[in-house]
């Protein structure tokens, strides 16, 4: 079965926050320490997620009715994209991407413009995204794509 996109809705939240979490502790490493992954994955609690969804644009794959990855757009900024572990490398994250850059797009913004962490640096760069600055104090790095061409 194929993937649908759809908007995130409220109850939503506690699945998102999971799917972020055993995204970042099970493909975050080895490009970070475990230590470092489990830092990062705990700065978003379930109250947080649940603000995303107010403040944030936020959107979800499914496939055969189980949600497999999100992503949140603000303006011109993509603002997260997580894909369950079991469905990495499937699709699941470039599908949803695209739905987003597509939404970008239609609303006229000429680039987009994320931070992306050091595990997923390549896969944006793949996608035609390139360095928009240094890596961040933080480990990020500053990343931007053309949308309108």
């Amino acid at each position: 079965m194929g993937v649908v996109y759809r908007p995130a809705m409220r109850n939503d939240a506690n699945r998102l926050c999971d799917i972020r979490r055993r995204s970042i502790l099970e493909l975050a490493p080895p490009t970070m320490t475990i230590a470092e992954a489990q830092t990062w994955a705990a700065k978003l609690t379930p109250s947080g997620m649940e603000r995303k969804l107010r403040e944030l644009e936020v959107w979800v794959a499914e496939r055969s009715g189980i949600v497999a990855g999100w992503g949140a757009i603000s303006g011109d900024r993509l603002e997260g994209l997580y894909t369950a572990p079991e469905c990495a490398g499937q699709g699941v994250g470039a599908g949803l991407l695209d739905r987003l850059e597509g939404l970008m797009r239609e609303r006229q913004f000429p680039l987009v413009y994320a931070e992306a962490s050091s595990n997923a640096r390549s896969f944006y760069l793949r996608r035609g995204y390139r360095a928009a600055g240094h890596q961040t104090p933080a480990g990020a790095w500053p990343i931007a794509k053309e949308l309108l061409t």
